[in-house]
Protein backbone atom coordinates (compact mmCIF):
# COMPACT_ATOMS: atom_id res chain seq x y z
CA UNK A 1 0.00 0.00 0.00
CA UNK A 2 1.30 3.37 -0.56
CA UNK A 3 -0.05 7.22 0.44
CA UNK A 4 -2.82 7.01 -2.31
CA UNK A 5 -4.18 4.34 -1.17
CA UNK A 6 -4.29 5.22 2.34
CA UNK A 7 -5.94 8.40 1.26
CA UNK A 8 -8.56 6.14 -0.64
CA UNK A 9 -9.34 4.35 2.14
CA UNK A 10 -9.42 7.00 4.76
CA UNK A 11 -12.44 8.84 2.97
CA UNK A 12 -14.10 5.46 2.03
CA UNK A 13 -14.34 4.76 5.53
CA UNK A 14 -14.99 8.08 6.69
CA UNK A 15 -18.26 8.69 4.06
CA UNK A 16 -19.22 5.15 5.54
CA UNK A 17 -19.16 5.36 8.86
CA UNK A 18 -20.87 9.60 8.61
CA UNK A 19 -23.58 8.62 6.21
CA UNK A 20 -24.02 5.62 9.14
CA UNK A 21 -23.89 8.44 11.94
CA UNK A 22 -26.72 10.09 10.14
CA UNK A 23 -28.69 6.97 9.08
CA UNK A 24 -28.77 6.00 13.06
CA UNK A 25 -29.61 9.91 14.06
CA UNK A 26 -32.21 9.61 11.07
CA UNK A 27 -33.95 7.07 12.91
CA UNK A 28 -33.51 7.99 16.12
CA UNK A 29 -35.58 11.26 15.09
CA UNK A 30 -38.53 9.47 13.61
CA UNK A 31 -41.83 10.64 17.01
CA UNK A 32 -44.46 8.85 16.97
CA UNK A 33 -46.37 11.94 17.25
CA UNK A 34 -48.00 13.27 14.20
CA UNK A 35 -46.58 17.24 13.73
CA UNK A 36 -49.80 19.09 14.67
CA UNK A 37 -50.01 20.77 10.64
CA UNK A 38 -50.27 17.23 9.84
CA UNK A 39 -52.72 16.13 12.12
CA UNK A 40 -55.52 17.06 9.59
CA UNK A 41 -54.29 14.44 6.89
CA UNK A 42 -52.49 12.03 8.32
CA UNK A 43 -54.35 8.91 10.72
CA UNK A 44 -52.09 7.11 13.31
CA UNK A 45 -51.97 4.26 10.80
CA UNK A 46 -50.91 5.81 7.85
CA UNK A 47 -48.30 7.51 9.99
CA UNK A 48 -47.33 4.54 11.93
CA UNK A 49 -47.04 3.01 7.92
CA UNK A 50 -44.78 5.88 7.13
CA UNK A 51 -43.02 5.24 9.97
CA UNK A 52 -42.74 1.37 9.09
CA UNK A 53 -41.79 2.56 5.08
CA UNK A 54 -38.72 4.85 6.43
CA UNK A 55 -37.41 2.11 8.70
CA UNK A 56 -37.44 -0.43 5.90
CA UNK A 57 -35.63 1.43 3.63
CA UNK A 58 -33.15 3.14 5.91
CA UNK A 59 -32.01 -1.08 7.19
CA UNK A 60 -32.03 -1.43 3.66
CA UNK A 61 -29.92 1.04 2.86
CA UNK A 62 -27.22 0.69 5.65
CA UNK A 63 -27.25 -2.87 4.77
CA UNK A 64 -26.19 -2.32 0.91
CA UNK A 65 -23.96 0.33 1.50
CA UNK A 66 -22.24 -2.10 4.07
CA UNK A 67 -21.92 -5.20 1.48
CA UNK A 68 -20.88 -2.18 -1.34
CA UNK A 69 -17.96 -1.29 0.57
CA UNK A 70 -17.38 -5.00 1.61
CA UNK A 71 -17.05 -5.75 -2.01
CA UNK A 72 -15.52 -3.08 -3.01
CA UNK A 73 -12.54 -3.80 -0.55
CA UNK A 74 -12.44 -7.52 -1.23
CA UNK A 75 -12.42 -7.15 -5.01
CA UNK A 76 -9.86 -4.56 -4.36
CA UNK A 77 -6.78 -5.59 -2.07
CA UNK A 78 -7.27 -9.09 -3.94
CA UNK A 79 -6.32 -7.81 -7.18
CA UNK A 80 -9.56 -7.86 -8.83
CA UNK A 81 -8.23 -4.36 -10.69
CA UNK A 82 -5.35 -5.66 -11.85
CA UNK A 83 -7.42 -9.23 -12.91
CA UNK A 84 -9.75 -7.44 -14.98
CA UNK A 85 -6.72 -5.64 -16.73
CA UNK A 86 -4.15 -8.26 -17.52
CA UNK A 87 -7.49 -10.25 -18.89
CA UNK A 88 -8.50 -7.50 -21.20
CA UNK A 89 -4.70 -6.78 -22.42
CA UNK A 90 -4.67 -10.55 -23.34
CA UNK A 91 -7.35 -10.00 -25.85
CA UNK A 92 -5.13 -8.30 -28.22
CA UNK A 93 -7.32 -5.57 -29.16
CA UNK A 94 -6.38 -2.21 -29.55
CA UNK A 95 -5.79 1.11 -27.09
CA UNK A 96 -9.24 2.25 -27.29
CA UNK A 97 -10.89 -1.32 -27.53
CA UNK A 98 -9.45 -2.46 -24.66
CA UNK A 99 -10.23 0.55 -22.73
CA UNK A 100 -13.66 0.60 -23.49
CA UNK A 101 -13.98 -3.03 -22.72
CA UNK A 102 -12.24 -2.54 -19.28
CA UNK A 103 -14.68 0.48 -18.32
CA UNK A 104 -17.67 -1.53 -19.48
CA UNK A 105 -16.39 -4.69 -17.41
CA UNK A 106 -16.14 -3.42 -14.08
CA UNK A 107 -19.61 -1.30 -15.13
CA UNK A 108 -21.19 -4.10 -15.49
CA UNK A 109 -20.04 -5.81 -11.98
CA UNK A 110 -21.40 -2.99 -10.62
CA UNK A 111 -24.76 -3.08 -12.33
CA UNK A 112 -25.44 -6.28 -11.90
CA UNK A 113 -24.82 -6.18 -8.05
CA UNK A 114 -27.02 -2.86 -8.14
CA UNK A 115 -29.81 -4.72 -10.26
CA UNK A 116 -30.05 -7.10 -7.63
CA UNK A 117 -30.48 -4.50 -4.79
CA UNK A 118 -32.99 -3.01 -7.08
CA UNK A 119 -35.27 -5.92 -7.43
CA UNK A 120 -35.31 -6.74 -4.07
CA UNK A 121 -36.25 -2.80 -3.20
CA UNK A 122 -39.26 -3.07 -5.95
CA UNK A 123 -40.70 -6.64 -5.32
CA UNK A 124 -40.58 -6.53 -1.63
CA UNK A 125 -40.10 -3.33 -0.04
CA UNK A 126 -42.06 -1.21 -2.26
CA UNK A 127 -44.58 -4.10 -2.89
CA UNK A 128 -45.78 -4.20 0.51
CA UNK A 129 -46.07 -0.82 1.15
CA UNK A 130 -48.09 -0.97 -1.34
CA UNK A 131 -46.10 0.99 -4.32
CA UNK A 132 -45.00 -1.67 -6.71
CA UNK A 133 -47.12 -1.64 -9.64
CA UNK A 134 -44.45 -2.50 -11.69
CA UNK A 135 -44.22 -6.58 -13.15
CA UNK A 136 -41.28 -8.34 -13.85
CA UNK A 137 -41.34 -8.30 -17.39
CA UNK A 138 -42.08 -4.30 -17.27
CA UNK A 139 -38.73 -4.43 -14.86
CA UNK A 140 -36.85 -6.50 -16.96
CA UNK A 141 -37.62 -4.42 -20.45
CA UNK A 142 -36.69 -1.61 -18.33
CA UNK A 143 -33.24 -2.63 -17.41
CA UNK A 144 -32.57 -3.92 -21.27
CA UNK A 145 -33.52 -0.72 -23.02
CA UNK A 146 -31.47 1.06 -19.87
CA UNK A 147 -28.56 -1.10 -21.38
CA UNK A 148 -29.29 -0.50 -24.34
CA UNK A 149 -29.53 3.43 -24.18
CA UNK A 150 -25.97 3.41 -21.60
CA UNK A 151 -24.21 1.42 -24.92
CA UNK A 152 -24.98 3.54 -27.55
CA UNK A 153 -24.69 6.83 -25.37
CA UNK A 154 -21.82 5.92 -23.10
CA UNK A 155 -19.59 3.86 -25.63
CA UNK A 156 -18.66 7.04 -27.91
CA UNK A 157 -18.30 8.45 -24.75
CA UNK A 158 -16.04 6.47 -23.29
CA UNK A 159 -14.30 6.47 -26.52
CA UNK A 160 -13.80 10.31 -26.91
CA UNK A 161 -12.64 10.63 -23.57
CA UNK A 162 -9.60 7.72 -23.72
CA UNK A 163 -8.86 9.06 -27.59
CA UNK A 164 -8.62 12.54 -26.26
CA UNK A 165 -6.24 11.66 -23.28
CA UNK A 166 -4.01 9.10 -25.33
CA UNK A 167 -3.32 11.70 -27.97
CA UNK A 168 -3.46 15.35 -27.38
CA UNK A 169 -1.08 15.62 -24.27
CA UNK A 170 -1.55 18.79 -22.04
CA UNK A 171 -5.23 19.73 -23.72
CA UNK A 172 -6.72 16.46 -22.96
CA UNK A 173 -8.81 17.89 -20.28
CA UNK A 174 -10.20 20.76 -21.92
CA UNK A 175 -11.12 18.53 -24.97
CA UNK A 176 -12.85 15.96 -22.83
CA UNK A 177 -14.70 19.36 -20.80
CA UNK A 178 -16.01 20.44 -24.06
CA UNK A 179 -17.30 17.36 -25.15
CA UNK A 180 -18.80 16.45 -22.65
CA UNK A 181 -20.35 19.47 -22.25
CA UNK A 182 -21.99 19.10 -25.20
CA UNK A 183 -23.21 15.76 -24.51
CA UNK A 184 -24.84 16.91 -21.45
CA UNK A 185 -26.47 19.43 -23.26
CA UNK A 186 -27.43 17.27 -26.30
CA UNK A 187 -28.80 15.00 -23.88
CA UNK A 188 -31.25 17.56 -22.00
CA UNK A 189 -32.62 18.63 -25.34
CA UNK A 190 -33.17 14.84 -26.71
CA UNK A 191 -34.24 13.32 -23.60
CA UNK A 192 -37.89 14.31 -23.09
CA UNK A 193 -38.55 13.35 -26.67
CA UNK A 194 -36.63 10.55 -27.42
CA UNK A 195 -35.42 9.22 -24.35
CA UNK A 196 -38.08 9.11 -21.87
CA UNK A 197 -40.73 7.67 -24.25
CA UNK A 198 -38.72 4.85 -24.03
CA UNK A 199 -39.84 3.98 -20.78
CA UNK A 200 -43.07 6.00 -20.29
CA UNK A 201 -46.13 7.11 -22.59
CA UNK A 202 -46.34 11.06 -22.55
CA UNK A 203 -50.06 11.44 -23.67
CA UNK A 204 -51.05 15.36 -23.93
CA UNK A 205 -53.28 16.48 -21.31
CA UNK A 206 -56.72 16.48 -21.82
CA UNK A 207 -58.90 19.51 -23.08
CA UNK A 208 -60.75 20.57 -19.46
CA UNK A 209 -61.13 22.27 -16.36
CA UNK A 210 -57.31 21.48 -15.61
CA UNK A 211 -55.49 22.04 -19.31
CA UNK A 212 -57.63 25.92 -19.18
CA UNK A 213 -56.30 26.76 -15.53
CA UNK A 214 -52.85 25.81 -16.13
CA UNK A 215 -52.40 27.24 -19.49
CA UNK A 216 -53.92 30.75 -18.20
CA UNK A 217 -51.71 30.19 -15.05
CA UNK A 218 -48.76 30.13 -17.70
CA UNK A 219 -50.03 33.18 -19.91
CA UNK A 220 -50.05 34.92 -16.39
CA UNK A 221 -46.45 34.53 -15.65
CA UNK A 222 -45.19 34.56 -19.68
CA UNK A 223 -44.07 31.35 -19.68
CA UNK A 224 -44.69 29.83 -23.15
CA UNK A 225 -46.08 26.24 -22.95
CA UNK A 226 -47.37 24.80 -26.18
CA UNK A 227 -48.95 21.64 -23.62
CA UNK A 228 -48.64 19.67 -20.75
CA UNK A 229 -48.10 15.87 -20.95
CA UNK A 230 -49.73 13.09 -18.06
CA UNK A 231 -47.00 10.26 -17.65
CA UNK A 232 -48.02 6.81 -17.22
CA UNK A 233 -46.38 6.67 -13.90
CA UNK A 234 -49.10 4.39 -12.62
CA UNK A 235 -47.74 1.88 -14.61
CA UNK A 236 -44.49 1.28 -12.44
CA UNK A 237 -45.73 3.02 -8.64
CA UNK A 238 -48.29 4.40 -7.06
CA UNK A 239 -46.06 7.28 -5.86
CA UNK A 240 -46.98 11.05 -7.34
CA UNK A 241 -44.92 13.74 -8.48
CA UNK A 242 -44.56 16.35 -11.44
CA UNK A 243 -41.29 17.77 -13.41
CA UNK A 244 -40.08 19.77 -15.76
CA UNK A 245 -37.41 18.54 -18.44
CA UNK A 246 -36.12 20.18 -21.86
CA UNK A 247 -35.13 23.54 -23.22
CA UNK A 248 -36.86 25.32 -26.06
CA UNK A 249 -39.63 23.85 -27.54
CA UNK A 250 -38.43 20.51 -26.16
CA UNK A 251 -39.61 21.37 -22.99
CA UNK A 252 -42.41 19.41 -20.77
CA UNK A 253 -44.02 19.81 -17.91
CA UNK A 254 -45.16 16.82 -16.84
CA UNK A 255 -47.73 15.23 -14.27
CA UNK A 256 -47.95 11.82 -12.72
CA UNK A 257 -51.46 10.38 -13.91
CA UNK A 258 -51.61 9.55 -10.11
CA UNK A 259 -50.72 12.83 -9.37
CA UNK A 260 -54.16 13.85 -11.21
CA UNK A 261 -56.37 11.26 -9.23
CA UNK A 262 -55.41 13.10 -5.70
CA UNK A 263 -55.24 16.30 -6.32
CA UNK A 264 -57.27 19.15 -7.06
CA UNK A 265 -57.14 21.69 -9.83
CA UNK A 266 -55.66 24.56 -7.50
CA UNK A 267 -53.37 22.45 -6.29
CA UNK A 268 -52.08 20.91 -9.07
CA UNK A 269 -51.73 24.31 -10.73
CA UNK A 270 -49.81 25.18 -7.01
CA UNK A 271 -47.44 22.10 -7.76
CA UNK A 272 -46.62 22.98 -12.07
CA UNK A 273 -46.35 26.76 -10.41
CA UNK A 274 -43.52 25.41 -8.69
CA UNK A 275 -42.04 23.77 -11.31
CA UNK A 276 -42.24 26.40 -13.90
CA UNK A 277 -40.73 28.88 -11.00
CA UNK A 278 -37.32 26.84 -11.70
CA UNK A 279 -38.08 27.85 -15.42
CA UNK A 280 -37.75 31.00 -14.61
CA UNK A 281 -35.96 31.85 -11.95
CA UNK A 282 -33.53 30.09 -13.88
CA UNK A 283 -32.52 26.90 -11.89
CA UNK A 284 -32.17 24.51 -14.07
CA UNK A 285 -29.54 26.87 -16.24
CA UNK A 286 -27.52 27.45 -13.50
CA UNK A 287 -27.52 23.41 -11.95
CA UNK A 288 -26.22 22.87 -15.60
CA UNK A 289 -23.85 25.35 -15.60
CA UNK A 290 -22.60 24.21 -11.89
CA UNK A 291 -22.29 20.36 -13.61
CA UNK A 292 -20.11 21.63 -15.97
CA UNK A 293 -17.98 23.63 -14.16
CA UNK A 294 -17.67 20.07 -11.76
CA UNK A 295 -16.97 18.22 -14.54
CA UNK A 296 -14.08 20.84 -16.39
CA UNK A 297 -12.39 20.27 -12.62
CA UNK A 298 -12.73 16.81 -12.53
CA UNK A 299 -10.94 16.57 -16.07
CA UNK A 300 -8.13 19.45 -14.67
CA UNK A 301 -7.14 17.21 -12.32
CA UNK A 302 -6.99 14.14 -13.66
CA UNK A 303 -4.76 15.42 -16.00
CA UNK A 304 -2.48 16.26 -12.87
CA UNK A 305 -3.11 12.67 -11.67
CA UNK A 306 -3.79 10.37 -14.32
CA UNK A 307 -0.02 8.97 -15.35
CA UNK A 308 0.95 9.15 -11.89
CA UNK A 309 2.93 5.52 -11.20
CA UNK A 310 1.67 5.33 -7.40
CA UNK A 311 -1.96 5.47 -8.59
CA UNK A 312 -1.31 2.09 -10.39
CA UNK A 313 0.24 0.81 -7.63
CA UNK A 314 -2.25 1.70 -5.08
CA UNK A 315 -4.72 -0.81 -7.35
CA UNK A 316 -2.20 -3.26 -7.73
CA UNK A 317 -1.81 -2.62 -11.44
CA UNK A 318 1.89 -2.99 -12.82
CA UNK A 319 1.05 -1.36 -16.59
CA UNK A 320 -0.38 2.25 -16.00
CA UNK A 321 -2.79 2.79 -18.76
CA UNK A 322 -5.84 5.94 -19.34
CA UNK A 323 -8.41 3.38 -19.06
CA UNK A 324 -7.16 1.98 -15.56
CA UNK A 325 -6.59 5.58 -14.64
CA UNK A 326 -9.65 6.61 -14.90
CA UNK A 327 -11.68 4.09 -12.79
CA UNK A 328 -8.59 4.59 -10.23
CA UNK A 329 -8.96 8.47 -10.27
CA UNK A 330 -12.52 8.32 -9.64
CA UNK A 331 -12.16 6.70 -6.59
CA UNK A 332 -9.62 9.33 -5.35
CA UNK A 333 -11.58 12.42 -6.67
CA UNK A 334 -14.47 10.69 -4.58
CA UNK A 335 -13.67 12.97 -1.44
CA UNK A 336 -13.50 16.40 -3.35
CA UNK A 337 -17.03 15.41 -5.56
CA UNK A 338 -18.43 14.42 -1.85
CA UNK A 339 -17.91 17.65 -0.49
CA UNK A 340 -19.09 19.25 -3.93
CA UNK A 341 -21.93 17.35 -3.64
CA UNK A 342 -22.99 19.34 -0.09
CA UNK A 343 -22.76 22.50 -1.96
CA UNK A 344 -24.75 21.58 -4.67
CA UNK A 345 -27.01 20.44 -2.16
CA UNK A 346 -27.81 23.67 0.10
CA UNK A 347 -27.95 25.63 -3.45
CA UNK A 348 -30.69 23.09 -4.59
CA UNK A 349 -32.31 23.04 -1.64
CA UNK A 350 -32.63 26.89 -1.57
CA UNK A 351 -33.87 27.00 -5.11
CA UNK A 352 -36.37 24.64 -3.92
CA UNK A 353 -37.75 27.66 -1.14
CA UNK A 354 -37.55 29.85 -3.74
CA UNK A 355 -39.62 28.22 -6.19
CA UNK A 356 -42.01 27.26 -3.83
CA UNK A 357 -41.89 31.30 -2.81
CA UNK A 358 -42.45 32.12 -6.74
CA UNK A 359 -45.37 29.73 -6.83
CA UNK A 360 -47.64 30.73 -3.69
CA UNK A 361 -46.75 34.31 -4.90
CA UNK A 362 -47.53 34.35 -8.23
CA UNK A 363 -50.76 32.07 -8.13
CA UNK A 364 -51.45 34.61 -5.18
CA UNK A 365 -52.64 31.78 -2.76
CA UNK A 366 -50.53 29.35 -0.24
CA UNK A 367 -52.55 27.17 0.86
CA UNK A 368 -53.37 25.01 -2.77
CA UNK A 369 -49.16 24.49 -2.54
CA UNK A 370 -49.74 23.94 1.65
CA UNK A 371 -52.37 21.30 0.79
CA UNK A 372 -50.89 19.69 -2.16
CA UNK A 373 -47.21 19.09 -0.13
CA UNK A 374 -49.09 17.06 2.15
CA UNK A 375 -51.34 15.07 0.25
CA UNK A 376 -47.63 14.42 -1.63
CA UNK A 377 -46.39 13.18 2.03
CA UNK A 378 -48.71 11.50 2.93
CA UNK A 379 -49.40 9.20 -0.50
CA UNK A 380 -45.92 8.73 -0.68
CA UNK A 381 -45.08 7.93 3.04
CA UNK A 382 -42.36 10.31 3.25
CA UNK A 383 -40.25 11.16 6.68
CA UNK A 384 -41.75 14.46 8.34
CA UNK A 385 -39.35 14.58 10.63
CA UNK A 386 -35.83 13.50 9.26
CA UNK A 387 -33.10 14.70 11.36
CA UNK A 388 -30.81 18.05 10.63
CA UNK A 389 -27.34 15.67 9.92
CA UNK A 390 -29.11 13.39 7.47
CA UNK A 391 -30.87 16.47 5.40
CA UNK A 392 -27.34 18.13 5.47
CA UNK A 393 -25.68 15.19 4.03
CA UNK A 394 -28.57 13.60 1.56
CA UNK A 395 -31.69 16.30 0.88
CA UNK A 396 -31.76 17.92 -1.85
CA UNK A 397 -35.02 19.02 -1.06
CA UNK A 398 -36.45 20.72 2.26
CA UNK A 399 -37.89 18.49 4.46
CA UNK A 400 -41.53 19.11 4.19
CA UNK A 401 -42.14 21.07 7.46
CA UNK A 402 -39.62 23.66 7.01
CA UNK A 403 -40.91 24.50 3.07
CA UNK A 404 -44.87 24.71 4.63
CA UNK A 405 -43.72 26.90 7.73
CA UNK A 406 -41.38 29.24 4.91
CA UNK A 407 -44.43 28.96 2.80
CA UNK A 408 -46.92 30.24 5.87
CA UNK A 409 -44.45 33.33 5.89
CA UNK A 410 -45.79 34.45 2.83
CA UNK A 411 -48.84 36.02 4.96
CA UNK A 412 -50.83 34.93 1.71
CA UNK A 413 -54.19 33.24 2.28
Amino acid sequence: MNWITYIILFFLLAEYFLNQTSTHLNLKSVSDRIPTSFKDVFDPQKYRQSQLYLRANTRFGQVVSTIDLLILLIFWFSGGFAFIDRWTRSLGWGLLATGIVYILTLAGVKAVIDQLFGLYATFVIEQEFGFNKTTVATWLKDRFKGLILALVLGVPLIAGVLAFFHYSAAAAWLWCWAMVTIFMVFVQFIAPTWIMPLFNRFDPLEEGELKDAIMTYARSIGFSLANIFVMDGSRRSSKSNAFFTGFGRHRRIVLFDTLIENHTTDELVAVLAHEMGHYQLRHIIKMMLISILQTGLLFYLMSLIIHTPALFKAFYVEQPSIHAGLIFFSMLYAPIDFFIGLIVQNISRAHEYAADHFAVTTTGHRKPMISALKKLSVHNLSNLTPHPFYVFLNYSHPPVLNRIAAIEKTGLG
